[in-house]
């Protein structure tokens, strides 16, 4: 389940163009994130485009070791790091998908599983993680960018949040869960700075030649649940090479 909604700003009398945009940004940012955490409490995610709209991948085991497929060696791809630019060494068409690593992890409970897409973890401490998978995203992808992919993604769940606003992170690339595995290059938006708000971070990826996304929201009480929450879904959440 997912909403898209558009934000603005009325220019004030006598603003400046770049006070405008300022203001524009920042309220942008504060509606994007009431969005996201009421996604998450809701067990939802924001929606992400599935063109041809098929059932949404399901959630990987948690062994995520991909295999071999004529014409394309997947295991020496999720042998190493997939930063933005090795986005083209994938199978042209192929999916990823998300581990469920965070189920068995202490304190963490599985919540919905694979409903629309989006499986949940829930922690004691009021945490919530949504982890969702989306297929054929040709519409959004910029050929051979997987940056520029990806920060139009953002774009696409709302239009206020401009790459500036984008830190780069790293999730888990294959491997088995508890031991070293390779890491794959994610953007992150992060708020909840107002008080009284929770605590977000949103984690995407935009596979441009796989044609596939990744979506890991985290929601918290306070900034000091979410820093948990975020190391534990940073260690436990794996991105499932294709196995073409």
């Amino acid at each position: 389940m997912g909403t898209k909604r558009e934000t603005g700003v009325t220019a004030m009398s006598g603003a400046r163009p770049g006070s405008r945009r300022g203001l524009r940004g920042q309220r942008g940012k504060r509606t994007f994130l009431a969005l996201a955490a009421a996604a998450a409490l809701a067990g939802c995610s924001v929606g992400v485009p599935d063109q041809s709209a098929p059932k949404a991948a399901p959630a990987a085991p948690t062994l995520a070791t991909p295999t071999i497929t004529p014409g394309h060696d997947a295991a020496a791809v999720a042998a190493r790091d997939m930063p933005f630019a090795a986005g083209g060494t994938l199978a042209a068409g192929v999916p990823v998908r998300l581990s469920d690593g965070l189920r068995d992890v202490p304190r963490w409970s599985p919540g919905k599983e694979n409903v629309a897409g989006a499986s949940e973890y829930v922690k004691e401490d009021g945490c919530v993680v949504s982890a969702k998978v989306r297929n054929n995203q040709a519409a959004l992808a910029v050929s051979g960018d997987d940056r520029a992919s990806t920060e139009a993604l953002f774009r696409y769940l709302d239009a206020s949040i401009l790459p500036a606003y984008l830190k780069p992170e790293t999730l888990r690339w294959g491997g088995e869960p508890g031991k070293p595995a390779p890491r794959v290059d994610v953007l992150m938006y992060t708020g909840g700075e107002r008080s009284g708000a929770r605590a977000t971070a949103i984690y995407a990826r935009l596979f441009s030649t796989s044609g596939s996304s990744v979506y890991v929201s985290a929601s918290c009480p306070d900034a000091a649940t979410l820093a948990a929450a975020r190391t534990d879904a940073e260690a436990w959440i794996a991105v499932v090479p294709p196995s073409g």
